[in-house]
């Protein structure tokens, strides 16, 4: 089939594409970018003309939507509405506008809609209380609100990932910024609340199971992504110093320390494994591995330049 993947140069995209692209799709990755590859397209998803132009011309059976504003540290509201909500209605609209039904949409989300979890509630399933905290997790509720006008008329399947982490994520994530720590071998690191626990997954896992969606009948519906497991940013911490031989002083930075926090955020997978059937996931101690393995390489090569 041939797809096309909005947000194709994030840190989602080229695990998405490379995926896609082992499963015999063709892929064209729509990139908010003058400078093009041959497979690639410019889009604007804030433009609907530009969303009908692309829609239009390509006439892709799937896309694969990630294009969006990320959960960071929130300066401005306005982009996280126009872009991952009118953004995401331009691009719909657009598949109306010149007539064209693919076979599916998936419109990635994010478990941040749930927030703070029920108290006592152990595992969160797709039933469970929508209460996000931030203008991020707002705009992606405003996002599947906007996307079920739709269900009707598009084959819509929104998908809600938990944490995920992986090679060339952004520094502003937790998990990115340890193991930036420990590549540069950094004396000092700051951090939150280290006994915070959250479902990690790997990316490359993430980028599996949105394949194995596609290939799924589900539609106008919502499925969460997540491990099943929870893990604290203390356990990344200690595994990675095991793995690196390396130790970091940690001091907790009551700027990063968020009062809404929930202590545990762990994602159920039933719904998940009903639509796509049994999966293999790596641990996250093997992702951590992977994350660490450009960290050893480093300390084994200053190691060698020293004997020489």
């Amino acid at each position: 089939m041939k797809t096309l993947l909005t947000g194709a140069r994030g840190f989602t995209g080229p695990y998405v594409r490379a995926e896609l692209e082992r499963a015999g799709h063709t892929v064209v990755g729509a990139v908010f970018d003058a400078a093009l590859e041959a497979d690639e397209v410019a889009l604007d998803i804030s433009d609907l003309a530009s969303c009908r132009a692309v829609i239009d011309r390509e006439r892709p059976d799937v896309i694969v939507h990630l294009a969006g504003i990320a959960a960071t540290q929130e300066v401005r509201a306005e982009p996280y509405y126009a872009i991952n909500v009118i953004g995401t209605e331009n691009l719909l609209r657009a598949c109306r506008d010149v007539g064209h039904l693919p076979h599916k949409i998936l419109l990635v989300s994010s478990a941040t809609v749930y927030g703070m979890p029920v108290e006592g509630q152990f595992e969160i399933d797709e039933d469970a209380p929508l209460r996000p905290v931030n203008h991020y997790a707002i705009s992606k509720l405003a996002m599947e609100l906007m996307a079920r006008t739709w269900f009707d008329r598009l084959p819509i399947l929104v998908a809600r990932p938990f944490n995920y982490i992986g090679r060339g994520q952004g520094l502003n994530f937790v998990t990115a910024k340890i193991v930036d720590h420990f590549r540069r071998r950094a004396q000092v690191i700051e951090l939150g609340n280290l006994d915070v626990a959250r479902d990690f997954s790997d990316v490359r896992d993430v980028a599996e199971t949105y394949r194995r969606l596609i290939d799924t009948d589900a539609v106008s519906d919502v499925v969460n992504i997540s491990s099943g497991q929870a893990h604290s940013v203390r356990y990344v911490l200690d595994t990675l110093t095991a793995l690196t031989g390396h130790s970091i002083e940690v001091r907790v930075n009551p700027a990063f320390v968020r009062l809404n926090d929930p202590k545990v955020v762990q994602g159920a997978t039933a719904k998940l494994d009903r639509l796509v059937g049994a999966r293999v996931l790596r641990e996250l101690d093997s992702t951590l591995q992977w994350l660490a393995e450009d960290v050893c390489v480093e300390v084994e090569a200053e190691r060698t330049e020293i004997h020489v």
